[in-house]
């Protein structure tokens, strides 16, 4: 059964990880055009805010305080968007934690609770919505990551949770489909995103870590959940530098572990002292409530052509067009 989604502005949206950075951008942007969103996350005082803050804009919020690696707590969310709104039209699983550090050096107490949230907080969600959704139609959007096509030193440990995410998502989207549901399954791939990521990150390397170029605005990735939420699409990489990385390392694997391993050690390392290793949310909120990373000096894409025509293909061929037939005429004309 082929899925029909509806416009955004009657849509009920429930998004997880929505206390921050780019699941925080998707919301705010949701209920400008006129969703009716509910923010899950661990924070209820940084989702208080926030819905305050949206409401106040003429949107409409709600929240529920959950935690994605208990699937017991996204159930009540989706109760709260069914009591609230009659239920939701599209679920995006957006809640994510990191880790700076090589994969023998990481606690293996750390890194399964990196996979709680990144590996089995998308099982979770994506379970409660697919069950949810199964007649009543609509989306499932989640967030993996260019990292989960080409994994890098330093990030192992979050790569290989996004590996994990995409191929639960292909498998989650070949079931649905087999089965006849109504329910569009899209898997967004951002590249390096400007967002307080580093300052969640638990960090095991002696100075402050940093994205690797280039880096991109949390904007380009909220427009393509939003994009999702509205057009069934198989999977959308955000940024034109993540997907020259992941052709590149489909393309040539040893030549590109050759680049990873001399280039990203440096790239993703600052020259400033690392602060105490506690200061992360890997088990607790912190710092919630901000899009960017607040980074000084830091270059940051706002646009991205690669992105604007894989959600725009066929106004970006009709510009293309034009523009050839003006090449050609002029030409002619010569």
């Amino acid at each position: 059964m082929h899925p029909k989604l509806k416009p955004l502005d009657e849509q009920a949206i429930v998004i997880t990880g929505a206390s921050s950075g780019i699941n925080l951008v998707a919301a705010r942007q949701a209920a400008a055009r006129g969703a009716r969103v509910l923010l899950v996350s661990r924070s209820e005082e940084a989702l208080r805010g926030i819905c305050e803050d949206i409401r106040g804009r003429g949107g409409e919020a709600s929240y529920a305080v959950a935690d994605v690696a208990n699937e017991a707590d996204l159930q009540r969310a989706a109760q709260t968007a069914t009591e609230r709104y009659g239920g939701f039209d599209t679920w995006v699983n957006g809640a994510a934690v990191s880790i700076y550090g090589k994969v023998l050096e990481v606690d293996l107490e750390d890194q399964r609770r990196l996979f709680e949230t990144n590996y089995w907080g998308v099982v979770n969600g994506s379970r409660v919505a697919a069950q949810h959704l199964a007649t009543r139609g609509g989306a499932i959007v989640n967030i993996g990551s260019v990292l989960s096509d080409r994994a890098i030193p330093i990030q192992g440990v979050y790569s290989a949770s996004k590996h994990a995410v995409k191929g639960f998502t292909d498998a989650l989207r070949m079931e649905i489909e087999q089965d006849g549901l109504p329910i569009s399954v899209t898997l967004i791939k951002p590249s390096a995103i400007d967002t307080p990521y580093m300052r969640h990150a638990k960090n095991y390397l002696d100075v402050q870590p940093r994205n690797p170029p280039p880096v991109y605005a949390p904007e380009l990735v909220a427009g393509a959940i939003l994009h999702a939420a509205q057009h069934p699409v198989r999977d959308i990489v955000v940024g034109g530098g993540g997907r020259l990385i992941s052709t590149f390392g489909m393309l040539f694997p040893r030549l590109t572990d050759l680049g990873m391993r001399r280039s990203m050690p440096y790239f993703q390392r600052t020259r400033e002292p690392a602060r105490p290793r506690a200061e992360n949310n890997l088990y607790h909120p912190d710092h919630d409530g901000e899009e960017r990373s607040g980074i000084p000096d830091l270059h940051v894409f706002e646009r991205s052509a690669y992105t604007r025509a894989r959600l725009h293909p066929m106004a970006t061929g009709a510009v293309a067009a034009a523009l050839g037939a003006a090449a050609l005429l002029a030409l002619r004309r010569r």
